[in-house]
């Protein structure tokens, strides 16, 4: 390998901690269909000689199965395009992920897809990037999943972009067309909290710019992709000052010890320092800051530690360990975030989900959609739901105070996902932009009661020999699945049914007249698996 040490053969420990004390840099590539994404990373393997033998073999022999670069020429993307589906359509579907290094750092790669559908893929894997590398294919130019992507970065606070526009060699490695995609692309990222961006003409195919300097863009002083990647300053980049510890664990191996183990969100923690729990709001002192190589003086972003104090305070898992700093995190049970959302099923105000906010899980919904952020053009609009791959600006209620600080201040304490109660997917994952002022409440709707229950309030009228016992078969089925609903045994019960659909429940009415509910069923001829399939179907319950 290009940067393979004498030290591997003499002295493989020393190598390995060498290593080990490399910096890290997590960066993605994303941008349009085809702009060639995989390519590049394939490239970057290929000329830093990353790839073993074999590999090579393996990807030279797919080429000429699979490969979209003509004969003769071996497709690189094939490195990383792992899945069936991608080799055979030549697109990436799943965020790959790939692992080198060279002399001064570690790199991990995210390959993230670039078709509309898999917007939430991209998502998922800039949200531990560093940097965010923009393709775009120079005969195209700025590009709608572009302008997606460079916003989802801004929203996910990557600080460094690198615009790579690719395929100069198919534009004659034009300075002119160059220029103009630069121009264009910093007209529209104006409005974008992005503020370090290098723009590097290469094309990915060929090798130009990538890890040796073109001879056919002379006219380009920059440096190439590798050297940008080895030497852009990443250090500063963490939060050194709001000192945040979320508990994962409370360690209480016997009697005479209690610690407190997570890892450090940001600011640095020292042995002495005074701290506060959250929400409690007690007080203590770091006592000692252990580790399983023994104890540290200080503990920092992303180091892994377990914390013991001197005094005996209440903390458990979800509770925060805060420094005291000018800038106190905020309890609060309600808070204002930005929201990608990630699934099929559109999202809707007042529905039930966990909110899982650092080591904390808490029920919780979004009470207030304020905008639908347009990607394209960065306007809002109004919006009653959000659809999948749609972000908007929101409030989010939560069942029980939380802690929490600004995303752009502390990414650890203000990022959260959203969980789905029934089938414990992730359905959305949360920026926080900051705490809410006082809103005027507004009367809770229909809409609102039938989205929080997932259902429809409708009277069901149960008739037959059995049709109190199906009444009480069919509320527990009911209620274990997540929906609201009462018995009414009243035969003159037409106020009542009433003032239950008012409330947004679903009215199981025994003994009273069919006529006053809104559909019926014979208990005698439906089981309670037919009621409950029916309702599924009339979309009474979803």
């Amino acid at each position: 390998m290009s940067h393979q040490s004498d030290l591997i053969s003499t002295d493989i420990n020393a190598y390995l901690a060498q290593h080990e004390r490399k910096e890290l840099l997590r960066f993605l590539t994303c941008g349009n269909v085809d702009d060639g994404k995989s390519t590049l990373i394939g490239r970057l393997l290929h000329d830093s000689k990353m790839i073993y033998e074999d590999q090579l073999a393996a990807v030279q022999a797919d080429s000429a199965k699979s490969g979209t670069t003509g004969a003769g020429k071996i497709d690189l993307a094939l490195l990383v395009d792992g899945l069936q589906a991608e080799r055979e359509q030549g697109i990436t579907i799943d965020v790959a992920y790939r692992y080198f290094s060279t002399a001064t750092r570690k790199f991990i790669i995210a390959d993230t897809p670039g078709h509309e559908q898999y917007t939430r893929n991209m998502a998922t894997g800039a949200s531990t990037c560093d940097l965010a590398v923009i393709l775009i294919d120079a005969r195209y130019g700025v590009q709608t999943q572009t302008k997606r992507h460079s916003f989802i970065a801004s929203l996910l606070g990557i600080r460094h972009i690198i615009v790579a526009v690719n395929k100069m060699d198919l534009v004659d490695y034009s300075e002119e067309t160059f220029n103009k995609i630069k121009a264009d692309y910093l007209a529209f990222t104006q409005s974008l909290d992005l503020h370090d961006i290098t723009f590097i003409p290469l094309s990915a195919l060929d090798g130009d710019n990538v890890v040796n300097r073109s001879d056919n863009m002379p006219w380009f002083t920059g440096v190439p992709m590798m050297e940008a990647l080895n030497t852009i300053e990443i250090a500063n980049d963490r939060n050194f000052d709001d000192a945040r510890f979320p508990v994962q664990y409370v360690n209480r191996p016997n009697l005479d010890f209690r610690g407190f183990c997570g890892t450090v969100a940001s600011g640095i923690f020292r042995k002495g320092d005074r701290i506060t729990a959250l929400p409690s709001g007690k007080s203590s002192k770091i006592k000692a800051i252990v580790t399983y190589d023994g104890e540290l003086d200080q503990a920092f972003p992303p180091m892994a530690v377990t914390l013991t104090l001197e005094d005996e305070i209440d903390i458990s898992r979800g509770d925060m360990i805060v420094g005291a700093e000018k800038t106190p995190a905020t309890v609060a049970d309600k808070f204002k975030a930005s929201i990608v959302w990630m699934a099929e099923q559109a999202m809707t105000p007042g529905r039930q989900y966990i909110i899982k906010l650092a080591t904390r899980n808490v029920p919780g919904s979004i009470s207030m959609i304020h905008h639908r952020i347009d990607v394209n053009t960065l306007e809002h609009h109004d919006a009653n739901e959000l659809k999948l791959n749609e972000i908007g600006s929101c409030t989010v209620s939560v069942n029980a105070p939380v802690v929490f600080d600004p995303y752009k201040r502390v990414k650890g304490s203000g990022s959260f996902i959203i969980i789905d109660r029934l089938t414990n997917g992730t359905v959305g994952a949360g920026m926080i932009t900051g705490h809410t002022e006082d809103e005027v409440q507004q009367p809770v709707s229909a809409a609102e009661r039938a989205a929080r229950f997932s259902q429809t309030a409708t009277a069901i009228a149960l008739t037959g020999a059995n049709g109190k016992e199906a009444a009480y078969q069919l509320e527990r089925r009911l209620f274990d699945t997540g929906h609201a609903t009462t018995i009414l045994e009243n035969e003159e019960a037409a106020p009542l049914i009433q003032a239950v659909k008012n409330a947004g429940l679903i009215c199981l009415c025994v003994n009273s007249k069919a006529e006053l509910s809104d559909m019926a069923f014979d208990s005698d001829k439906a089981s309670i698996d037919d009621i409950y399939a029916s309702l599924k179907a009339q979309k009474i319950i979803y």
